[in-house]
């Protein structure tokens, strides 16, 4: 008989408490000599709490069952890991969850939370190298713990799931870390009538029993746990054709579909512009997902990459193209760097957001858009950005050296758009360009460092630019633009204020796309 404690506090309660106790294993299972507990962190220098060490994830199956009367989700996580050493426990991150059970290769295992930890000991210690499946069945309530708190977004009709930067592990057990890539897999159950949608492609349909139907998606590439996607709702599935016949699925709500087709037939034209300078969209499809929530406040930013699908307010893609292309252009770069490339630490955010405001901008600036100042000129912009360096590097750190606070300010956005732009002065547009690819190439369905994108740029443009890109990366003073003496910047004000944290500003708002 097992013994299950159902956790019902909030997350706050959690913190620094014990919940969800097992007692029909003992916490001490004989079993492999030398086995230790796993450490609790990956050491990131910007949240040192997330991540797991001791083993490494190589696949989720994810299970959901939403109750459209309830509006509760029962799931089943399932994880396949390889452990790196023996270990007498280890943990996951989880927040929020409501824990029914852990089994860890079929066997009943004990388990608590710990702030924002499920500890698991198996029955047995488990080896060295070895494979485990661990097997975590829990209940979610989308509306307890909304953005910025949760990943979680309710809609009237279902719900969706934004997870960046540090969510994911309120939405499902997991190692919630960009550097633990893994194959995930989703079954989704929901009353018949509603759509369950999630990242990569449909693999089959099951009409079930109680006027209920199954989907399930499979990703043919691994996914960081922060880009994950996962909605039910009132949908239409609008298929098209990209380039090279690439598959295009846009996930919209049934009653906007007309209103909100202009937007969504920008995309295979986007596609193309982007694969003629990054080569070949690297994932199985693409394709928006306007969710299903005109709040305000329901999710705190307007655009957000998930892999192969990309969660959108409704009414900002409403509007002209001049208004939305640009950022449109923003999260499908996000596809490149920040998906097929992950970070390999949330200090190198910069490689995402830079790059993605690098080229939404080029994007704009090539159909003659003005930007939210007025300028149509990459050059132009990149003055003025120029001019504020040494202030956004006293109130916002330098561009690769975040903390939780400052991460997603206009550094590691417009910041990273001008370090990118400084390395094209440097080395020409078309060793940059051979850089820039080798660098997707050879990172692609992996994550990647600052200092792995140092070491390409040097490699490819056949100078070593170590020295000039760490100081534009981590010095405290912008250094001099090459082929722009004239360029100046202004002192800095050590009276202004630094910038708010991002839970109490607009997540990705800092964006000169949008």
């Amino acid at each position: 008989m097992r013994y299950r404690t159902r956790v019902t506090a909030p997350a706050v309660a959690l913190l620094g408490t014990a919940a969800a106790l097992t007692t029909g294993v003992p916490a001490q299972a004989a079993g492999r000599p030398g086995a230790a507990p796993g450490p609790e962190t990956l050491g990131d220098p910007v949240y040192p709490a997330l991540g797991n060490d001791g083993y490494r994830v190589s696949a989720y199956h994810l299970d959901f069952a939403y109750d459209a009367t309830t509006k509760l989700v029962e799931a089943t996580a399932t994880l396949t890991i390889r452990t790196t050493q023996a270990l007498s426990r280890f943990s996951l991150d989880a927040r929020g969850l409501d824990i029914r059970s852990v089994r860890v290769d079929g066997r009943t295992a004990a388990f608590e939370q710990v702030a924002e930890k499920l500890r698991i000991t198996p029955a047995r210690k488990l080896a060295a190298k070895c494979r485990v499946t661990v097997c975590v069945a829990y209940g979610a309530d989308p509306r307890r713990t909304p953005p910025p708190a949760g990943g979680w977004v309710a809609t009237p009709d279902g719900f969706a799931v934004c997870c960046q930067p540090d969510l994911a592990h309120t939405v499902f057990p997991c190692n919630d870390h960009p550097s633990d890539k893994a194959d995930f897999t989703f079954r989704l159950t929901v009353p018949t009538g509603l759509r369950g949608v999630a990242s990569g492609l449909l693999e089959r349909t099951e009409q079930l029993a109680g006027d209920r139907t199954a989907y399930t998606y499979r990703s043919r590439s691994p996914i960081a746990t922060e880009v994950v996607q996962i909605t039910v709702g009132d949908y239409v599935i609008k298929d098209r054709q990209g380039p090279h016949g690439l598959p295009l699925r846009d996930v919209v709500p049934v009653a906007r579909a007309a209103a909100l087709e202009p937007a969504l037939t920008l995309t295979p034209a986007l596609v193309s512009w982007v694969e003629q300078r990054l080569g070949a969209y690297p994932f199985e499809t693409y394709g928006l997902l306007p969710c299903n929530n005109d709040a305000p406040d329901a999710f705190d930013f307007t655009g957000l990459e998930t892999q192969t699908l990309t969660i959108y307010k409704p009414n900002y893609l409403l509007q002209e193209e001049s208004k939305i292309g640009s950022h449109m252009m923003h999260e499908l770069v996000h596809s490149y760097f920040g998906n097929s490339v992950s970070p390999a630490t949330w200090a190198d955010l910069w490689l995402n957001e830079g790059h993605a405001d690098f080229y939404g901008l080029l994007y704009r600036y090539e159909r003659g858009w003005p930007d939210s100042k007025g300028m149509t000129t990459m050059e132009a912009r990149m003055k003025d950005t120029y001019a504020m360096g040494d202030q956004w590097r006293l109130t916002s750190g330098p561009v690769a050296a975040p903390n939780a606070a400052n991460l997603f300010d206009s550094q590691r956005y417009l910041g990273g758009v001008l370090v990118l732009y400084a390395l094209r002065q440097q080395v020409g547009e078309a060793a940059f360009t051979a850089l820039e690819r080798t660098f997707l190439e050879r990172y692609r369905d992996s994550s990647a460092s600052t200092e792995d994108y140092i070491a390409v740029a040097s490699e490819i443009s056949g100078q070593d630019l170590t020295g000039f890109l760490r100081d534009w990366l981590y010095g405290t003073k912008t250094p001099r633009m090459p082929g722009h003496p004239d360029w100046t910047v202004t002192p800095a004000k050590a009276s202004l204020s630094a910038p708010r944290d991002r839970r109490d500003s607009r997540h990705h708002e800092n964006s000169a796309t949008l």
